[in-house]
């Protein structure tokens, strides 16, 4: 018997991600990054809204190492942080 579910309804095989496969960083090659950004989020009681240049820093980390796609950072929330960066 399976619970959850209707009986004799065969399940589908899961789908990939719209925006492709996102890949563990075996090598550790975004490591400070990813540290810095928890570092912030525990010095600020997991209030990632005031680290978020740190989280911009490890996902733009993520793309010069190829572990995932290249993306327009505006695309990914921090057109903001764009702005204010240009304005300096």
């Amino acid at each position: 018997m399976s619970y959850g579910r209707p009986p004799n309804v065969e399940s589908s095989p899961g789908k990939a991600p719209l925006l492709g496969s996102f890949p563990l960083d075996h090598d550790g090659e975004c490591k400070i990054s990813m540290k810095e950004y928890v570092k912030c989020l525990k010095a600020n009681k997991n209030n990632n809204g005031l680290c978020r240049e740190f989280s911009k820093a490890y996902l733009q980390c993520r793309m010069d190492n190829g572990l995932m796609d290249p993306e327009d950072m505006s695309n990914l929330g921090f057109a903001d942080l764009d702005k204010k960066e240009k304005s300096d």
